[in-house]
């Protein structure tokens, strides 16, 4: 918090009331004769007010009130003359970054893991061919092993399922 006192701004950080010789807290001003903070109490319970915003960006809106537009055709007009960072300025407010894209291919219907086989060489192959980029090859290649730990749960659960029934039949 900052006041003003005889016409000069002082951070409560700057105060020397309530102070030692360092500048340390003295004990006991915070009802607290050991001068520490107690367990499980918050020095701010209510915390941050909704919608409060950084000093910070308090002062640049300040600075740049009514300047956005000016500033916005500086930096048009800088990327225009060849500016780098003032192109990549403007075409990263221009066109967003990219997403995943659907990608389409001639993946074999999987069904179980006699499958899997064929679907990573068709993955495989889109990437090497260019069809789809290394980075969607791994994504893909990501959902196969998933389903491959899918089908090895389900088929360790019906072998124990299998196991267990064997086992109550003999007893």
């Amino acid at each position: 918090m900052v006041a003003k006192e005889k016409g000069v701004l002082v951070g409560s950080l700057q105060k020397q009331e309530d102070r030692d010789a360092q500048g340390r807290f003295l004990k006991g001003r915070s009802e607290n004769p050991e001068g520490r903070f107690r367990k499980g109490r918050s020095g701010n319970p209510k915390g941050r007010p909704a919608g409060a915003r950084n000093r910070a960006t308090q002062t640049a809106e300040l600075l740049l009130d009514g300047e956005a537009e000016t500033l916005t055709r500086r930096a048009v007009e800088l990327a225009l003359a060849g500016d780098g960072m003032a192109l990549r300025l403007c075409l990263e407010r221009i066109i967003p970054p990219r997403r995943g894209r659907p990608v389409r291919l001639g993946l074999p219907l999987v069904r179980d893991a006699a499958d899997l086989g064929g679907a990573m060489a068709a993955i495989t192959n889109a990437a090497v061919d260019g069809s789809i980029t290394p980075g969607e090859a791994a994504e893909l290649a990501r959902v196969v092993e998933i389903f491959v730990r899918a089908v090895e749960t389900s088929d360790f659960e019906r072998r124990l399922r299998e196991l267990e029934e064997a086992h109550a039949a003999r007893m």
